[in-house]
């Protein structure tokens, strides 16, 4: 009885939403493969899959290598820095994504602010709007926080004692950061990446604002689908497509972690 309604709005919130959609992918218009065929053959639909892949990993390696230092640095920082530096982090969720997306379009417009530095010290204009460069930085710095939240969370744990011993031993102090702290960041590393890649995955608003029609992201292509073309089946497909997609990305990483956990948990223990 105290599950019930937990159970009702998983049901009714995302088993029936997927499942429909699900279904309509082989009974729309008719039942058959036509819309998986269409998914299959059609080269715009490849186009926007490819693209869609590219863009989460690209998003994805920027966060993680611009969010490592920064979560490092949150970890050794004083009180009162951890709490500015916490706090940088966390402003974005202070205003709606509606307007952030839409400061970027201020920023990157051709006539926009970086423009404007970049004419000021004699440098050609970059058009980044309306372009897939232009997406990926309005991307990064949406989902940057959901990259540095878990490596924070995971370095904070890290027994800095571990470093020290390695050093002890013989190492320098780059390889003591390399063979110890980082194996024993992995599962920040891995819930970070996984965050991220699987939001860019479904990423709507800032592709919609930022993008270009002629460079659709998955998201994207599946509101024209149904919305403007009024093609469900080919809709359906593309959502299927998106789900097993995040499926697969979900299983290979509850694979490696197990694969590797005890790797990982020992890494203070590595040859140095």
């Amino acid at each position: 009885m105290l599950i019930g309604p937990a159970v009702l709005f998983v049901l009714v919130c995302f088993v029936y939403p997927v499942g429909s959609f699900i279904i309509k992918a082989f009974t729309f218009p008719g039942w058959g493969l036509q819309n998986v065929t269409w998914l299959l053959s059609d080269s715009t639909a490849i186009d926007v899959l490819v693209r869609t892949l590219v863009v989460a990993c690209g998003v994805t390696l920027i966060t993680l290598v611009l969010g490592y230092p920064y979560a490092y640095l949150m970890s050794v920082a004083g009180p009162r820095a951890r709490v500015v530096l916490t706090l940088l982090v966390l402003l974005p969720f202070w205003t709606s994504l509606m307007v952030r997306t839409f400061a970027w379009v201020v920023i990157l417009q051709d006539n926009g602010v970086l423009n404007a530095g970049l004419n000021g010290l004699g440098l050609p204009s970059a058009h980044l709007l309306r372009t897939t460069p232009g997406v990926l930085i309005g991307m990064c710095q949406v989902l940057m926080p959901f990259m540095v939240l878990p490596l924070y969370a995971t370095m904070r744990t890290i027994d800095r004692k571990l470093i020290q011993a390695g050093q002890i031993l013989g190492a320098s102090p780059r390889q003591a950061f390399w063979r110890v702290f980082v194996p024993l960041s992995l599962p920040g590393i891995l819930a970070g990446t996984l965050t991220v890649f699987i939001m860019s995955l479904g990423f709507y608003v800032t592709p919609a604002v930022l993008g270009s029609p002629k460079q659709e992201l998955l998201p994207n292509a599946l509101y024209t689908q149904i919305s403007e073309l009024l093609q469900w089946g080919h809709g359906a497909a593309l959502a299927v497509a998106l789900l097993l997609t995040a499926g697969a990305v979900l299983g290979l990483a509850m694979a490696v972690s197990k694969k590797f956990g005890s790797r990982i948990s020992d890494a203070g223990r590595l040859e140095l």
